[in-house]
């Protein structure tokens, strides 16, 4: 009878997916993904795979800064899988591939964000390897999912996604994940530059923070967790995170969730691409400020990006539309995932632009859920809260997740919880005008002697996510009149 167990998940696909689109609080799912054919995407699995085919790695310095170290600054190599594991392992062999003028005791590589439907284009089978149904996604597999292959010391800067909710989970290494809460964004000193469609990076670097640049940084509330292989790692939505591979090779595969507030967002950031690339394209090339992430293809033109904005809050508008006339038919358990597939990087990737959408609930954004909300929650060893730790602590070490162990990973749950709520409730109110011109005051700080402001400093503060809200909200509202 031992074969009726095999594939028995702790949650059903359907209450895994009102968990997903729920809680509001990062979590890890335990012992379910176990059949998952992925668990064995290893490196070496990989590189067969992909027979000798080449990919890109970023490489940057193992050596801490106090400057996140951003993708504009980091060098870039393709090379083959075999050739990073023999890099990784310290091969003779590299001292003539793509890795050779990089020491690896100095370095560490990192080929992030890589589409799984484009690097396995020719062998699409393996998408059915990543079984996304089993979290109520149906339909999702790898074809939607980004694959992620790194050595010790890989990160990604602190940043926030502005679309979905994110899902991750860990084939071979551990991650160590620092998450902060969307109301820690003005103690994070938000920054559009290097400019990346729906990516809102830190000027702090996480792993050693300038305290004396950036003060607010002690307020922020750091949720801090070690990912082991056959976990998955709830990200929700706008969450602050800046993520480390600390085994000698690391494999990850994500997908982005898209949420019906992500209508509102993606009026946000056409606004913002249309200040950033006016703005910055308008500066002296000499300058030699490289401002455009990697990832972004090009500096889109004025009529590109006004006629993208005119989409986006079409979009918006016609699903408001469908929200009034299909309110009956809402869920209840919050928004639904929209019917196409997600995309955190550059719409032209997957042709992700604005269009048809489904029905909608009346929610735009999620309020942080009450404790009664908390309760129904079915945390314990398949369900781990990802809880909240002191900030000293949270800077030098992380929890460990384990699948047999309890459901929380701090103490003084009510406390941490009751301490997160109040301060979510006072970013919203009036003390946001303090709080941002005292960052505004600490960022400036270091520019008295230089007593001139650069364009940067100009666009961190007009393309400051709580300006660009309310820019969104005055120009939907001059729409609907």
């Amino acid at each position: 009878m031992s074969w009726l167990c095999e594939d028995v998940k702790p949650f059903t696909p359907e209450k895994t997916k009102e968990i997903v689109m729920t809680l509001q609080q990062p979590a890890v799912f335990c012992n379910m993904v176990g059949n998952w054919p992925a668990l064995h995407w290893n490196v070496n699995y990989l590189s067969a795979v992909l027979e000798g085919k080449t990919i890109q790695f970023r490489l940057g310095l193992k050596t801490v800064d106090l400057v996140p170290q951003f993708e504009t600054s980091c060098s870039y190599v393709e090379a083959t899988l075999e050739e990073f594991l023999a890099w990784s392992c310290g091969q003779p062999s590299c001292l003539s591939g793509p890795f050779s003028c990089y020491d690896y005791s100095k370095y560490w590589a990192y080929a992030d964000y890589k589409y799984i439907a484009r690097i396995f284009e020719d062998k699409p089978e393996i998408f059915q390897d990543v079984r996304w149904s089993d979290f109520g996604f149906p339909g999702r597999s790898g074809k939607e999912s980004t694959l992620w292959i790194g050595s010790e010391g890989a990160n990604t800067p602190c940043h926030l996604d502005s679309y979905g909710c994110n899902l991750v989970l860990q084939v071979q290494g551990r991650k160590r994940w620092h998450l902060f809460p969307p109301g820690d964004t003005s103690f994070l000193y938000p920054t559009r530059i290097p400019y990346e469609e729906s990516s809102i990076f830190s000027k702090v670097n996480i792993a050693n923070p300038d305290l004396k640049r950036f003060p607010e940084f002690r307020n922020s509330t750091a949720h801090v967790v070690t990912l082991s292989p056959g976990q998955v790692l709830l990200v929700p939505r706008q969450w602050w995170h800046y993520v480390e591979s600390i085994d000698p090779v690391t494999v990850s595969i994500n997908s982005w969730i898209e949420l019906d507030a992500d209508h509102e967002a993606r009026v946000e950031e056409a606004i913002t691409r249309m200040l950033v690339c006016a703005i910055k394209s308008a500066e002296n090339p000499s300058d030699g400020d490289l401002w455009l992430n990697p990832t972004e293809v090009e500096a889109t033109s004025h009529e590109i990006n006004l006629q993208y904005l005119n989409k986006a809050v079409s979009a918006y508008l016609k699903c408001q539309e469908a929200s009034v006339s299909g309110q009956a038919h809402s869920s209840s358990t919050g928004a639904r995932q929209r019917t196409n597939a997600s995309c955190k990087r550059k719409r032209r990737e997957v042709d992700c632009e604005p269009g048809s959408c489904t029905l909608l609930t009346q929610e735009c954004d999620f309020p942080t859920p009450k404790a009664e909300e908390l309760q129904k929650i079915p945390f314990g060893p398949h369900l781990i809260q990802v809880l909240p730790q002191s900030h000293k602590t949270s800077v030098m070490g992380a929890v460990d997740v384990e699948s047999d162990g309890g459901d929380l990973l701090h103490e003084n749950e009510g406390e941490h919880f009751g301490k997160l709520n109040c301060r979510r409730d006072r970013l919203l109110m009036n003390n946001d005008c303090e709080r941002a011109a005292h960052q505004m005051d600490s960022d400036c700080g270091l520019c008295t002697s230089q007593t001139v402001l650069s364009t940067n400093d100009f666009l961190d503060c007009l393309v400051n996510p709580r300006v660009i809200s309310l820019v969104a909200q005055l120009l939907l509202e001059r729409m609907r009149v």
